[in-house]
């Protein structure tokens, strides 16, 4: 359970991007909570990106933002560079997550343990390397499930959807509100903060969260306290 509740909400936001600001300020007017997760070797790196026919800003906050910007979620790992781990060999491996992880437990106060694949692909071999060899004890994949179903595989974690699926995301939202359960379920969202921009669709997205929140029976956590829940 969470918190004494059979259901759980949770989101996941990927690059550590500017944007990510205005994001919050919507996860904050509804009580929900959120994890970022960051690449330490881009602080304060301006760009731009071309996602869905569009260009958007990719530009990274320096590090001594971090704690103020993130105060009220959780920080996790991206990996230092963004590389596909699967390309990588062991050493290069740890050295990507385990560095990263200790840069953002050292600029947030508290050991971070969580994790999102950098590019998507993952695989056993990367997945035992992390388990084994690092201190995260959670990594989200980009593979939806569409489904609330806890994992027994947490360093390959499975969201329930992106949130380009935005009419998808709504129909499961609903049907997660009117849900009873008789065991834990876990509603997973993720994305990157700039494809609101590109979709131009933060309006949409903020109608989900009001939709989503300041329901008694579903407990509202960033990705530790959901998937590291004693259940």
């Amino acid at each position: 359970m969470f918190n004494g509740k059979m259901k759980a909400i949770t989101f996941s936001y990927d690059d550590g991007v500017t944007q990510d600001q205005r994001l919050i300020e919507i996860l904050d007017k509804y009580g929900l909570k959120c994890t970022f997760n960051i690449n330490s070797g881009r602080f304060g790196q301006p760009g731009h990106i071309y996602v869905d026919g569009k260009f958007a800003a990719h530009a990274k906050p320096p590090a001594e933002e971090l704690p103020e910007i993130y105060a009220n979620h959780e920080v996790a790992v991206h990996t230092i560079n963004h590389p596909t781990l699967t390309e990588l060999s062991e050493d290069e491996i740890i050295y990507e997550v385990e560095e990263d992880r200790k840069i953002l437990s050292k600029i947030m106060g508290y050991d971070v343990v969580g994790m999102a694949y950098p590019n998507g692909p993952n695989d056993d071999r990367v997945a035992d390397i992390i388990r084994n060899r690092t201190g995260v004890r959670y990594s989200r994949t980009t593979k939806s499930t569409y489904n609330f179903d806890l994992q027994d595989n947490l360093l390959r974690f499975n969201p329930t959807i992106h949130h380009y699926e935005m009419d998808k995301m709504f129909e499961l939202g609903r049907e997660f509100i009117d849900l009873k359960p008789d065991s834990p379920k876990i509603f997973y969202i993720w994305g990157h903060a700039y494809e609101f921009d590109a979709q131009r669709n933060w309006a949409k997205f903020e109608e989900f969260c009001k939709m989503i929140s300041g329901r008694e029976d579903i407990f509202y956590g960033t990705n530790t306290e959901v998937l590291l829940a004693k259940h």
